[in-house]
Parts: C-alpha cells; structure tokens; sequence
C-alpha cells in the first residue's frame, strides 16, 4: 500500500474539511478504496498508485477552487469529482461583473453605474480618484479591486492608508499601544476586508505584510512598488501630506484615493489636499477623476434620504 502526503497552505482546515468534516467524509465515499486520514492541515492517504494520483488531481482542483471563491459545499465537491476538468465548474461560477468571491462564496460587484465606472478607470489607469459621499461604495469598491489584484498575483501587497485625527495624526492622548490606537480610524478597512478575505488568512496576511493599514504618517519616505495603494479619507489630507503620498508610487502599482469634499474636517483655512489634487492633477494622462453620487448610496434607504436633507440646508446657506 503506497502513501500520498497532501497539506493545506493559506487555507482554514475547518472550513476547507467543512462542519463535523462533512466535505472530508464526501471524499471518503467518493474513493471507498482508499484510506484518507486528516489531522490539522495534514492529509495522508493511503492506497494503489493509480487511485493516489486520481484523488491527488480531484484533490488539488478543490483546494484552488476554495483558494478563488472561499466556499465548498456538497454541490461543488460532486461536480469536482465527476467533472471531467475545471472547465464547466469555473464556467458556472464565473461573472463578469464579480470583483471577488468573498467569504462564504459572497459575490462582491460593481453594484451601480458609477462604481462600475470606478472599475473600469482602475483598470485602464495607475491611478484613480473616487470622490463622492458616504456610503456610495468608494472605499469598499476600491478594497475590492485590491484583493482581486492580489488574488490574480497583479501585485504583491495591498498597502491601506488614511490620515488619523483630524489629519493632524496626534494620537499620543489615546489610551493604549500604538495598533489600539489606530485601530477605531482604520476600522473601515477592516471592515472591507474580512468580507473579502477568511479570517485566517487575512490575519496571515496582516502578520507577514502582505495587507498593510497604516496612517499616512508611515507612507513619508517609502516606495510603494508592486503594491495596490489605498487612500482613504483625502479629503483630511493636506497639502504636504497629499503630495508625499502620491509621490510613493511605484514600480507596477495601482493607487486608488477616495474622499468626500462635503466631510472636510480639515482646522479653517487649510486647504483641502485632495480638492487641490482634483484641481492640479485632472489633464494628466494615466489619471482619471471618478465621481459618484447619492444615487450610489447602497447602504440602508434612510442614508440617500440623510444625504439628501443635509444638501438641502446646505445649500440654503
């Protein structure tokens, strides 16, 4: 009897073997002439040469289709197995409008006109700014792209920045280390990305640097080369912090600023950095100003209606 030696890399056992290893015990019945023991990432087989290279090859077509769409199900292992290639699996699972297949298989999609747009800029640019106002899907549409570029080895780290506190970045009166401090100003990126990433391998990410989230402070002095380059919150950037920012880029990247001009928390007579960017940047090619509105507005219906009152004052003032 010959021994086939498998394990799972940057994939959650529990949720690759399923509940109570429910998927494990589908292969199980599938090949009854083998022998199939898991432990941990670890799976050792134990069987005839030709039946080992079988359950290698229906082995593996599983773990890179839970690595693209994070989900595995009774359904998905039977076509897997009686499939005769990927082929017809990846055809029934592919969209051409799904950014990226996010946890538990969550289809995640340009969902309006205008961030569709904001994907097509990106793709036909190095460097995209998303203006509009809360909730129009800036932020998540952009760590979207992030995570399907990382995914398609495009880049080979996403790098997540905002400036904290009011832009002026004094977080020494906050209680804690400095991650407890940054933290609640990072927290929508976060967000963002335990949607599109299982918690396991995003922590990994996060540990080894393959997802940085910092401030803009910890931007000043680097090159960002091979990197997908988040700007979130422009709006409380200055004039200095702007220009440091986008003068970071590098090699193969692809930045992506979002902000909403209405949400200037910046002290009087400091001019906005990215107002000034809109201004200065928007006739050069390679750079592309995308817009969006409350039409955008994909959170809760009372958001649009929020966006739409405080307009109204606004402009009668």
């Amino acid at each position: 009897m010959n021994e086939l030696n498998l394990e799972l890399t940057d994939i959650s056992p529990r949720e690759f073997f399923g509940r109570q290893n429910e998927n494990i015990n589908l292969l199980k019945k599938h090949f009854p002439k083998l022998k199939i023991v898991a432990r941990g990432s670890k799976i050792k087989v134990y069987g005839d040469d030709q039946m080992l290279e079988e359950f290698d090859r229906r082995f593996q077509m599983l773990t890179t289709h839970f690595s693209k769409y994070n989900k595995l199900d009774e359904n998905i292992i039977e076509r897997v197995l009686l499939s005769n290639g990927g082929d017809e699996l990846e055809a029934s699972e592919h969209s051409g409008d799904v950014l990226v297949h996010g946890v538990n298989g969550r289809l995640i999609k340009a969902e309006t006109v205008n961030q569709r747009k904001l994907v097509d800029a990106s793709d036909r640019n190095d460097m995209v700014f998303a203006i509009g106002p809360a909730g129009t899907g800036k932020t998540y549409t952009g760590v979207a792209l992030a995570v399907r570029a990382l995914k398609n080895k495009q880049v080979k780290r996403i790098i997540l920045t905002r400036p904290a506190v009011e832009a002026g970045e004094n977080l020494g009166f906050l209680p804690g280390d400095l991650k407890e401090k940054l933290d609640p100003y990072m927290q929508p990126l976060y967000d963002a990305l335990r949607d599109m990433i299982p918690a396991e391998k995003l922590a990994l990410y996060i540990e080894n640097g393959t997802i940085q989230i910092a401030p803009m402070a910890f931007m000043r002095g680097r090159t960002l080369d091979h990197a997908f380059v988040i700007l979130d919150e422009a709006q409380n950037t200055t004039h200095a912090q702007m220009k440091m920012f986008l003068t970071r880029m590098g090699k193969s990247a692809k930045f992506v600023i979002t902000g909403d001009p209405g949400q200037i928390d910046l002290p009087r007579r400091v001019i906005s950095g990215l107002k000034e960017a809109l201004l200065i940047l928007k006739n050069i090619q390679g750079i592309q100003m995308v817009y969006l509105d409350d039409k955008d507005v994909i959170r809760h219906k009372l958001v649009k209606k929020v966006i739409d009152a405080y307009k109204t004052i606004e402009h009668q003032n």
